[in-house]
């Protein structure tokens, strides 16, 4: 997954979400990815209780996860807490290391 595909499976998701429990809820990432093709990807962390976001949704990063976007239903506690997918930003892009 590139950071282009990242950032359309999160409007898609969002826009097709008839429930809460559709809309984004978490992104697992493979630690590969996250230093590969992820990279650009400009993640912040307010608190360690927020986590590692972007675009206001969780992303968990582990050599043991598939890269993929969760639903809310599906992360369970794992996205808490939820918040609404915020608009895409020039700023949330990076130059690639």
């Amino acid at each position: 997954m590139t950071h282009d595909e990242l950032d359309q499976a999160l409007d898609r998701m969002f826009a097709e979400a008839a429930s809460p429990d559709q809309q984004p809820g978490a992104v697992t990432v493979q630690t590969d990815d996250w230093l590969g093709p992820l990279s650009t990807v400009k993640a912040t962390c307010a608190t360690l209780h927020d986590g590692l976001r972007y675009r206001e949704i969780r992303i968990l990063v582990s050599s043991h996860f598939e890269t993929k976007l969760l639903s809310r239903a599906e992360a369970g506690e794992r996205g808490d807490p939820y918040r609404d997918l915020r608009a895409r930003t020039p700023e949330d892009s990076r130059a690639p290391a």
